[in-house]
């Protein structure tokens, strides 16, 4: 067999292979430099190679890997106590390895919370069309995308999937057996799509008045992405009851967490939940040392700083190209353009011109580069997607 043949076809990915990076930028064994505009999708936060993850990871590495949660991690301690200090709402934490395990957390926390309360029947979990949450069982029923749920036999029952921003919907959907609201304060995989604070704060208000538990998926759009700590800080008095986060918090090692009200979580005792490898010492030295700099003010400055600045270059893409950029979406460093051509070969052709970028659903050009960019990453990167605009001018609409 070929290189690569052994492996599932689960991707297809490009024939680069890249052996290092340093910054916002990624290397091939043949020496090729790219600039990275995904990072991993949105993980790699700090860009690659930042001197204090990697002398955070090579420390820990060199004292203890693993533990299991048989044991007391003391890096658990101190990275909990530094989330539930900078969120009002967090009190408990757990620990995971991803953010598919963050959410099923969140899910049977908000479940057990109602069944304990005295109220078994409420287990249904209202949901968004376009969300995405994971692929395990439960995330993909969650997320609702008939291709990702396509051959895996019976849908998970106990979850409502309803249109993205259809109030009346979402009024009608709720019953006596409806146990927690899920969503993402900004949609990644579903085309970018930020959810108005107006429509935070109503949720919030909507869950309290009818004891409903309202969960945030913030594993792309949180981690300073938007700039803020997490996105729904953007809107005031808008806080959930529980709260799933990766990607970015572990800025390229691979943690994830469900924070929680004590009143939500205090149901989860002995038995009820686990994980062996979550929150595991290099994972936790990793996860302090990238909150110690996104928390900072000036590096949240920054993010807005540049997102803002991103978004006017952005602005005037779509200005010069409107036969091809038909609207700017996202939130941050979260960003990107839905367009009027394929997105898939303005990809492919970015790729050629040494930029990397995402794609998300509703045609749109996905861009979550690390936090850290600045002035001239920007500049490189548009004019890298000028070039394929000029070309993309040409091609068929959709």
């Amino acid at each position: 067999m070929a290189k690569g043949d052994h492996l599932y076809d689960c991707y297809k990915p490009p024939a680069q292979e890249f052996i290092r990076g340093e910054g916002a930028y990624l290397y091939t064994d043949k020496g090729e430099k790219y600039l990275d505009f995904i990072a991993g999708i949105a993980v790699t936060c700090l860009g690659h190679n930042h001197p204090d993850l990697v002398k955070a990871i090579q420390t820990q590495a060199g004292e203890l890997l693993h533990l299991s949660n048989m044991f007391r991690v003391k890096g658990q301690f101190e990275l909990a106590d530094k989330y539930c200090a900078a969120l009002p709402f967090a009190e408990k934490v757990f620990f995971t390895n991803s953010g598919a395990e963050a959410l099923e957390c969140a899910m049977k926390t908000a479940r057990r919370y109602q069944h304990d309360r005295g109220h078994p029947e409420r287990y249904d979990i209202i949901t968004f069309q376009g969300a995405f949450h994971g692929r395990t069982f439960a995330t993909i029923t969650a997320g609702g995308n008939p291709k990702y749920v396509k051959g895996f036999g019976p849908k998970l029952p106990g979850f409502i999937n309803l249109p993205f921003g259809d109030h009346d919907a979402l009024d009608a959907a709720i019953t006596p057996q409806t146990a927690a609201i899920l969503v993402e304060p900004v949609q990644g995989e579903g085309g970018l799509r930020p959810l108005p604070e107006a429509c935070l704060k109503g949720l919030r208000a909507l869950c309290d008045e009818k004891g409903i538990v309202l969960i945030y998926d913030e594993v792309q759009c949180g981690a300073g992405r938007t700039g803020k700590l997490f996105a729904h800080q953007w809107a005031e008095g808008a806080e959930p009851d529980i709260m799933a986060i990766a990607k970015g918090v572990g800025g390229g090692f691979p943690f994830g967490a469900c924070l929680a009200r004590e009143e939500i979580a205090q149901y989860m005792v002995p038995g009820t939940h686990g994980s062996t490898y979550g929150g595991n010492p290099l994972a936790m030295a990793a996860g302090n040392a990238v909150f110690d700099i996104i928390s900072q003010p000036d590096f949240l400055d920054h993010v807005v700083k540049m997102s803002n600045r991103l978004k006017q270059q952005f602005e005037g893409l779509k200005d010069r190209y409107p036969d091809v950029v038909e609207d700017i979406r996202g939130k941050g460093l979260l960003i990107g353009m839905k367009l009027k051509k394929d997105v898939l070969p303005v990809r492919k052709e970015a790729l050629e011109k040494g930029l990397l970028a995402g794609s998300a659903g509703d045609n749109v050009l996905r861009m979550a580069p690390p936090l850290i960019i600045d002035e001239s990453h920007i500049h490189e990167a548009v004019g890298i997607l000028e070039a394929c605009f000029k070309t993309a001018q040409n091609a068929p609409d959709i």
